[in-house]
């Protein structure tokens, strides 16, 4: 898209939103309806769904779009909190940069579940806490997969400046190396997740053992907006 395009695009996304809010009743309505949406993600990402159990507790996640694909990781220690607040936008800016309406998939992944498999990782992660595991875990997500909402940070003086994850000194880059098991199978976890389509019989949420994946885009394709 060349700067032309993009002026152009800019000022139609304007033009319909002045279209949708040009009255009273209209910004009630356009209030009601993405708020009505969000909360249907928001119940996706976390309510028990056939054998999967209710997202409580630590978790990685992650946002799709069509396009640039993965465009951003997080990681919360309080699932049931954060990600029914992920596509709000309360106290997560994501919503308020990428529209939840854009968002082609999340994944989660319940990477807690995973230590039974790995007594190494387990005892490691016992040591290190979960607050440590996760911002590990995410940091080493962010080095593999590169998402580029990830890749900056702002600046007071309302400028953006790049992030090198390879150097960071956070504590999740310093015990980053501490988890080669467990990260693997959180790794193999996400790669299944993020792979996975929409199921022909229900095109909101696929399930695995570690977490699962919503389709927000087929909510919308199915009139969950409405």
């Amino acid at each position: 898209m060349n700067d032309r395009q993009y002026e152009e695009a800019f000022k139609g996304w304007r033009t319909s939103l002045r279209t949708l809010v040009s009255d009273a009743p209209g910004l009630a309505e356009w209030q009601e309806r993405r708020f009505r949406f969000a909360h249907k993600i928001g119940e996706l990402l976390t309510k028990p769904h056939g054998s999967s159990p209710e997202t409580t507790g630590p978790v990685l996640y992650g946002v799709s779009i069509p396009g640039a694909g993965l465009c951003y990781v997080g990681q919360t220690l309080e699932a049931e909190r954060r990600l029914r607040d992920l596509p709000v936008g309360e106290s997560h800016h994501l919503a308020n940069t990428l529209p939840p309406e854009l968002w082609e998939r999340v994944v989660v992944v319940r990477w807690p579940v995973l230590l039974a498999q790995a007594s190494d990782a387990e005892q490691a992660a016992e040591a290190l806490g979960a607050a440590v595991c996760g911002l590990a875990l995410e940091h080493r997500l962010q080095l593999v997969t590169s998402p580029p909402l990830n890749g900056r940070r702002r600046h007071r003086h309302g400028q953006w400046r790049p992030r090198d994850h390879a150097q960071s000194r956070s504590r999740g880059a310093g015990h980053a190396a501490a988890l080669p098991g467990l990260w693997d199978m959180t790794w193999d976890a996400w790669r299944h997740l993020a792979g996975e389509s929409a199921p022909t019989d229900n095109p909101f949420v696929t399930t695995s053992q570690a977490g699962r994946a919503v389709f927000p885009s087929a909510v919308l394709d199915d009139g969950g907006a409405a």
